[in-house]
This record gives structure tokens, C-alpha cells and sequence, in this order.
């Protein structure tokens, strides 16, 4: 009797442990928490602020930001000037940070995309809410994640598509088209959009938490 109780113990022991990592999982990768957005420090937002200003980019607030900031704040007054691009800079730097903190601030996707910059790779976290009326999975939220490396090799800009995972499961080749590890620029370049971005690109780096543009006059 003794080891019936005691296995009998040990089966229900194994079964809430395997349910609660179940549970686990499951909220975590199929139905994740919305990211936290990025707040800059203010010596950052003014760093930043300079960057936009450098570029004459004045970006507007997402309504749902625009409802968290003090309403008294005047939009800035645009002064009619002659167009100039004497002393114009034409290297552009941001840091993840920054980057992150440009999608909460200016667009409704502030809970939903998470970027990462790291040697040579742009790596980017989305959560896409699904349709309410989709069977099984409706009203749900699907986790995607997608890893594009950026460098600058042999005079001209190189963007390889590394891979797309959904809910941490890597999608196969056949599914993106086969551009799985492809150079679009190389494959791509010979007209349309990739000719003319490479053509406007003098120098591209993305580095530890930083991304680095140079644009060609």
C-alpha cells in the first residue's frame, strides 16, 4: 500500500510539473506578453532630437503616444528658408536604443517590435495580433522574429536575409522564396529598388548596438 501512495504520489508530482511548464511555454511562445517599449533618458532624447534635426525629420507621435504627452506641447512652426545642402551631413548613425525609442515615440508599434543590433545583423522581434474570426488561433497573438545582416563589402552595400522563425521555429528555404542566405543586392541589383538603394549607398555598418549609413551625393 505504502508503494502505491508513494508512485501514485510521483505520477501526480510529474504530471503538475509537466503541465505548469506547459503553461509556461505556452504563454511565453505562443501567447507572449506585449515588448517594453523604449523611454530614452533626456540627455538621450536630446541627442536624438539633434539626429532628426541634422536630417530636417520632425516625426509625429502615434495618437496612443500622443495620449500620453502633455497636451500643452506646441508642434514646433516651419520657417520658409531656401533649399541649401552646403555643410549638409550625409552620414547617418543611430543606436538600437534610439532606434527602438524612434518606433515607440512615432508609431503604433511600440509593444509589438523589439530590434537588435549586433555585428553586421539587424535582428528584429514582432508580435502580429491575429484575426478574432481565425479558427483555433483567432484573437491570439503570433511571435515572429527575422535576422537580416547589413555590411559594406567590395564597394557596394550587401543584405542577406538570415532566416524568419515563427514562435522560436525557423521557417524552411522553400517558404521564403529560397532568399534564405542571398545577397539581394547581388540578386536583385540589376534594376528597380535594390539598383537604386545600392547606387545611393556609399557606406553601411552595423556594429555592437549601433547602425552607421553614409548616403553618396
Amino acid at each position: 500500500m505504502k508503494a502505491f501512495f508513494k508512485n501514485f504520489a510521483l505520477v501526480t508530482l510529474v504530471v503538475v510539473v509537466t503541465a505548469a511548464v506547459t503553461v509556461k511555454l505556452t504563454t511565453s511562445y505562443l501567447f507572449p506578453r506585449p515588448f517594453e517599449p523604449v523611454e530614452l533618458s533626456h540627455k538621450e532624447q536630446q541627442a536624438l532630437d539633434t539626429k532628426l534635426k541634422n536630417l530636417n525629420l520632425q516625426l509625429q507621435a502615434s495618437p496612443a503616444v500622443k495620449n500620453k504627452q502633455s497636451e500643452k506641447t506646441e508642434a514646433p512652426v516651419l520657417k520658409p528658408e531656401p533649399y541649401s545642402e552646403v555643410g549638409a551631413s550625409r552620414e547617418v548613425s543611430f543606436s538600437e536604443r534610439e532606434v527602438n525609442a524612434l518606433i515607440a515615440n512615432n508609431t503604433d508599434l511600440a509593444s509589438k517590435v523589439a530590434v537588435s543590433l549586433t555585428k553586421d545583423l539587424v535582428s528584429v522581434k514582432i508580435l502580429i495580433p491575429l484575426d478574432p474570426d481565425m479558427p483555433v488561433m483567432g484573437g491570439k497573438t503570433l511571435k515572429a522574429s527575422a535576422g537580416l545582416e547589413l555590411a559594406y563589402r567590395e564597394g557596394k552595400p550587401v543584405v542577406i536575409l538570415k532566416g524568419v522563425s515563427l514562435w522560436g521555429v525557423p521557417l524552411p528555404n522553400d517558404w521564403l522564396g529560397d532568399l534564405k542566405e542571398v545577397d539581394l543586392v547581388h540578386q536583385f541589383g540589376n534594376e528597380g529598388f535594390w539598383k537604386d538603394f545600392a547606387a545611393g549607398v556609399d557606406y553601411i555598418s552595423v556594429g555592437d548596438g549601433e547602425l552607421n549609413l553614409k548616403l553618396k551625393k
